[in-house]
């Protein structure tokens, strides 16, 4: 059977980069061959000019011409590879533009379920609730401060005239004081005991001197 309706190819596929990589190579080889053509028509020409008229100069010329309508041969064949060659590469960078797409698209795809799983988890409700509760709590830990902050037995409004005037009293109170404390020479208080004379002296010394030393 395989004899005459033949067997399956297992060779592999032809690949786009595998197919500009054949026209890339052939393109290569036509550039060779016209580099030595253009040094054959370099050559003739240089003869050509040193020959005079005559069957030999004909001659050479009708050789020269065969090289030239080769190497034009080979410059269209050149330009059809290097369309083919672009065309082929132009696909590519389609197929390389439509992959990432896909990629791109299967990307986002899976991060929209991943984010409706997410948020459908979310209860709009329930957070609505909690923000009111936070805000009444706000409103109540704002009432105990100013409770707390608030101050005992102080007139809200204050007469500035009775603090002038009670101010006054105090000062002409201190200087009256100072007066009366200058006049008067006690000992103070807390120099009793020093100055006090001992239970088994008969007779106290004299206080006066001892005195201003020490309130000096």
């Amino acid at each position: 059977m395989n004899r005459l309706f033949g067997s399956k190819s297992t060779a592999p596929k032809p690949t786009l980069n595998g197919a500009i990589s054949n026209v890339d190579t052939r393109i290569e080889s036509i550039d060779v061959k016209l580099a030595k053509l253009n040094a054959e028509l370099t050559t003739y020409q240089s003869r050509l000019s040193k020959l005079r008229p005559g069957p030999g100069k004909n001659a050479l010329k009708s050789k020269a011409l065969k090289v030239l309508q080769q190497r034009k041969l080979y410059e269209s064949q050149r330009e059809q590879l290097q369309q083919q060659s672009w065309n082929m590469e132009q696909a590519g960078m389609m197929q390389d533009n439509l992959t990432n797409v896909m990629t791109t698209v299967d990307a986002m795809k899976t991060t929209t379920k991943s984010l409706k799983k997410q948020y459908g988890k979310i209860n709009i409700d329930k957070i609505e609730k909690m923000q009111d509760e936070m805000a009444d709590l706000m409103d109540v830990g704002n009432e105990i401060q100013e409770s707390i902050s608030r101050s005992y037995d102080v007139p809200d409004e204050v007469d500035e005239d009775e603090l002038d005037a009670e101010l006054e009293a105090l000062g002409e109170e201190a200087e009256f004081e100072g007066l009366n404390a200058g006049g008067e020479s006690e000992t103070p208080g807390f120099l009793v005991d020093e100055v006090k004379a001992p239970e088994f002296v008969d007779e106290p010394p004299e206080m006066g001197g001892k005195v201003q030393e020490v309130a000096r």
